[in-house]
């Protein structure tokens, strides 16, 4: 039976917060009214309701209605924008088309402070933010109704005819805007790292936030005298936070509006100023699309850009607007106008012809700022949010590249540039170590990139006070240019990443591993008895035994990752419960354990037994390790270090570099201050340390312990459990070998030690200790110069090399190969609250209405 009325729920004096996945409305005096809307009504009818139920004074607030719209993909849910009579039987009919039952409405409420005398095109008024502080002028429609401005410029007054019929650069006005824009990718570079480094990585910004004030004021120290015009600048603050991040992208930036430029009606003046032509090309698409309405370009160069209403010829609409350049500057101001439109969209489109890649580029650049892996989906939804028109995948996905290009600089040219930017960082942070390797051609003084190491001082510094241990792990590339990252991770004695070394290059193979390997030794580390910990590519094990190179036995150990070794051995006999008995194996800290697992895998399947057996068990078992490890059975401090780069990945190689520098710099700061802190504070060892004695501690106090001999420390210790094992003092060694597998004492020792009266603080090796700790992090990263600070690079011009240029235009396809490792195992199901099914939870229950 069909019903005559929806429930809607409404929620006012509060904020609207958004996530990835949800809308939610917050705040602490939320009021929450319930609606009964009929299923015919209209929008105005569903205003005046609104109004009517929560007292709101509709004199002084506009009311912007953001509905709770559902998702396909899941339990997920994006703002919908209500405004008009199409969106309300949207909005009612969720119920109908979803499992909703009920509306949630949110109101967001927005102060009148100058309303327009009328509307444009038939569309809802635009208002005025109060921060602009606009200078009220009685201004007619059309440019010759009102007085002119003064501008007090020599206009480059030519006829305006001819000069639209001789003019040999005619552009279309994407080509326009993106020809007279030339980005300084090299400061762009330091802003955008430094304001995106201060938060996490993955915050999702909220496009809801209250305006602010970006009008753009001279310093007073810098003019001689005032100033007889106010200049348009583009919408593009560069914030000390990022946190202000949310204001600058929602804040209703009225280009068009300015103290001496512009009206109160918000339309265009004669005698308005523009720094460029870009800028005017952006002021007018604002202005269309908040009007809803369309223009062609008429005519456009470097001199000239006139545009007029799309329907002029059809509905006659006198809308026009003809702007020139003021001579021997960039300036544009506008010498003709004619507005505001007449004519009358009979619907609105789903798309905006203005609303192209540049302007959606101008709009997420901050989003991009703050999240470099920021989806298409995403910026859709934010472009959706603030001007209300959904655009096309390709349009986002443009929009996105535009910006990462103007953000970043260009990924061709990012190759060109990365020797000049290592002498940039060699300059102020002498040491630094970069190796190159290209390819010759046949154009002189030029060589194609094949490959570069880089490490920086105070890593190769710090890594002397690190446990002999190195994770070493290699990952894909998504920018314009195919390619691999390596990267090299050491531990320090807080158990923390110590990032080492890295690389690019063309792919990962025997040669590119042997070189990376070789470069660390012969640059970063000569450190003997470093343990590498890796997965089992055919190039890290060759690399691991040749002899040239630095890293064999007894100079270095190799261990194998036991994830990956458990992923290997999986694929080949996918069986979970072996797979457990292997991990179960790997992880036994005595051989005792050890043998045990293995002959339990024996008796279920002898194909695995004699698979596991072919790799030698010092490789990936902990039993047979001989304490080369320390307890680090897997590459996960390479793998974490890789998702934090995750983003950058993406971005041109000069970028990733200088992401690096400032990550690492973050990592040293924070952590010294760490170690600085706990030598004040007398402390001896690190907090991991710390912990994990003080648990041994306890647990050693309920063992039994019985002397055997007293010059050598010979004890005979039982635990609680009735497992006994055999402590020797003088030898610092226990049956258990956890003393020698962590490098600190297991519980039975620091039993024997407190039966004794002796310190076992003594058996806690150097790295684990607060001053080493501290002396790890100690070295000191020292700010980069600017550009034109730089030294002068006069070496070969490297170019970017065309085989690793990805074909095609759009998202890259992934090249990972998938395996059991990248499901996750033990997820835990949604549950039903009201009838504990599966699948779904109470929101989305589909017998919500039966529970009183």
């Amino acid at each position: 039976m069909s019903v005559s009325t929806i429930p809607v729920i409404c929620y006012y004096n509060g904020k609207i917060a958004r996530t990835k996945t949800d809308v939610e409305y917050e705040g602490s005096e939320t009021c929450i009214v319930p609606l009964k809307i009929p299923i015919e009504c209209t929008f105005q009818e569903l205003i005046d309701m609104v109004y009517s139920k929560t007292n709101i004074d509709k004199r002084r607030f506009n009311l912007v209605l953001i509905c709770k719209y559902p998702l396909r993909n899941g339990n997920r849910f994006q703002p919908f924008l209500v405004r008009d009579d199409s969106s309300v039987r949207e909005m009612l009919d969720l119920v109908n088309t979803t499992t909703i039952e009920e509306i949630e409405l949110f109101i967001k409420v927005v102060r009148v402070k100058a309303q327009l005398n009328q509307s444009v095109g038939g569309h809802e008024d635009i208002f005025v933010p109060d921060h602009y502080n606009v200078a009220q002028f009685d201004y007619g429609c059309g440019p010759s109704s009102g007085p002119v401005p003064d501008t007090r410029l020599n206009v480059d007054d030519e006829d305006s005819a001819a000069e639209e019929r001789n003019d040999e650069d005619v552009d279309d006005e994407c080509d326009g805007a993106d020809a007279d824009v030339e980005v300084d990718r090299h400061a762009s570079f330091f802003r955008a790292f430094n304001q995106a480094l201060e938060n996490e990585q993955g915050i999702y910004v909220s496009a809801q936030a209250p305006s602010c004030d970006v009008s753009n004021h001279t310093d007073d120290e810098t003019l001689d005298e005032p100033s007889p015009v106010t200049y348009h600048l583009p919408p593009t603050p560069q914030f000390e936070h990022v946190e202000n991040l949310d204001i600058a992208v929602a804040s209703c930036w009225t280009p068009w509006v300015q103290p001496t430029t512009g009206n109160s009606s918000g339309e265009f003046v004669i005698g308005q100023v523009f720094n460029s032509k870009s800028d005017l090309q952006e002021a007018a698409k604002i202005y269309s699309i908040k009007a809803h309405q369309e223009y062609v370009v008429v005519a456009s160069s470097k001199k000239l850009l006139v545009l007029r209403c799309k329907k002029a010829e059809e509905c006659h609409c006198p809308w026009k607007l003809r702007a020139m350049v003021v001579k021997d500057t960039s300036l544009f101001v506008i010498n003709k106008y004619t507005g505001p439109h007449t004519c009358v969209n009979p619907c609105l489109n789903r798309d905006h012809h203005q609303l192209d890649s540049q302007l959606v580029s101008t709009h997420i650049k901050a989003l991009i700022q703050a999240e470099f892996t920021l989806s298409t989906a995403a910026i859709q939804a934010s472009v959706m949010e603030k001007w209300g028109y959904q655009i096309s995948y390709k349009k986002a996905l443009d929009g996105k590249h535009k910006a990462i290009r103007q953000l970043f600089g260009d990924f061709f040219q990012s190759y060109t540039d990365l020797p000049h930017l290592f002498l940039g960082i060699e300059q102020s942070n002498p040491g630094c170590a970069a190796v190159w390797k290209t390819c010759e051609t046949n154009m002189p003084n030029t060589e194609i990139f094949q490959r570069v190491f880089w490490s920086f001082k105070p890593s190769i510094e710090g890594f002397q006070h690190c446990r002999p241990v190195m994770s070493i792990d290699g990952t894909h590339l998504y920018g314009k240019y195919k390619g691999k990252l390596l990267i090299a991770m050491g531990c320090d004695g807080n158990n923390q990443l110590f990032p080492l070394a890295f690389a690019i290059t063309e792919g990962e193979n025997t040669d590119s591993w042997g070189w990376f390997l070789a470069c660390i030794r012969n640059h970063v580390t000569q450190r003997s008895g470093i343990c590498v910990i890796s997965d089992r590519h055919p190039g890290i094990m060759a690399a691991m035994v040749d002899p040239h190179l630095g890293w064999a036995t007894p100079f270095a150990y190799h261990r194998i990752c036991m994830r990956h070794f458990a992923s290997n051995f999986m694929t080949r006999f996918k069986d979970k419960i072996l797979k457990n008995l292997v991990c179960r194996a790997a992880l036994a800290s005595t051989e005792r354990k050890f043998k045990k697992h293995m002959n339990t895998i024996g008796r279920i399947k002898s194909e695995a037994l004699q698979w596991l057996e072919a790799v030698p068990f010092q490789l990936w078992a902990l039993s047979h390790d001989g304490g080369r490890r320390y307890g680090l059975m897997t590459t996960n401090i390479s793998e974490v270090f890789n998702s934090v780069l995750k983003g950058a990945r993406s971005l041109p190689v000069t970028a990733l570099v200088q992401l690096t520098f400032f990550r690492l710099n973050g990592y040293f700061v924070a952590r010294r201050e760490v170690g600085a802190n706990r030598l004040a504070s007398t402390e001896q060892f690190t907090p991991y340390v710390d912990a994990q004695i003080q648990a041994r501690v306890v647990k050693a106090g309920s063992m039994e312990i019985v002397l055997y001999d007293h010059e050598k420390g010979l004890f005979h210790v039982k635990s609680r459990r009735g497992r006994t094992h055999r402590v020797t003092l003088h030898e610092k060694t226990c049956t258990c070998v956890k003393t020698l597998t962590y490098g600190f004492p297991c519980s039975h020792i620091i039993s024997a030690c407190q039966h004794r009266c002796a310190d076992f603080r003594s058996f806690v090796e150097s790295y684990y200790t607060t001053q080493s700790y501290y002396d790890t992090w100690a070295p000191l990263f020292h700010p980069i110069f600017n550009e034109d600070e730089w030294p002068l690079y006069d070496g070969t011009v490297i170019v970017a090399p065309e085989s690793m240029r990805r074909s095609g235009s759009g998202r890259p396809k992934s090249t990972r190969l998938h395996n059991e490792m990248d499901v996750r195992e033990g997820k835990t199901l949604i549950r039903c609250g009201l009838y504990k099914q599966l699948g779904h939870n109470r929101r989305s229950c589909k017998n919500r209405s039966q529970v009183q």
